[in-house]
């Protein structure tokens, strides 16, 4: 990621975001060394997932590790497309997992990030609430 002349807007390049948000295909620890600590996270959506988080912390506690435990490997994501503008990246990804019950997760998700200095420090992201909480019905008391 390289920066403009002006010190207030970042240029972003998709090659670098994609090789960032690629680092979730193989879980998700290296991925967020890129995220601020203090991250702004939205997720909508009406599902158990679904919130505003205001912390790296509070997003992964809240999302990743509760999903962990009901998909066996994880969600694995897998990027499909990188679109930037200024200092936002919008990421496309797909996770193709499968449920503790066998449930198929094949859901989709768009990401939308703002990076400052080479960190994501806001995301909204929205994906299928439906699937999402399919998956919860269908695995209560698996995790």
């Amino acid at each position: 990621m390289s920066k403009t002349t002006s010190p207030m807007t970042e240029t972003l390049d998709a090659v670098a975001v994609r090789k960032i948000f690629s680092l979730l295909e193989n879980g998700y620890d290296a991925f967020f060394e890129h995220v601020a600590d203090e991250v702004d996270w939205t997720v909508h959506g009406s599902h158990p997932l679904a919130g505003h988080y205001r912390s790296k912390r509070e997003f992964i506690d809240a999302t990743f590790a509760r999903i962990a435990r009901i998909l066996r490997g994880g969600t694995q994501l897998r990027v499909l497309h990188v679109a930037t503008s200024g200092d936002w990246a919008t990421v496309e990804m797909q996770s193709m997992a499968t449920a503790l019950n066998g449930m198929r997760f094949d859901n989709r998700y768009c990401w939308v990030a703002r990076f400052r200095d080479a960190r994501i420090v806001e995301v909204r992201a929205y994906l299928d609430s439906a699937l999402i909480c399919e998956l919860f019905q269908e695995n209560v008391g698996l995790a």
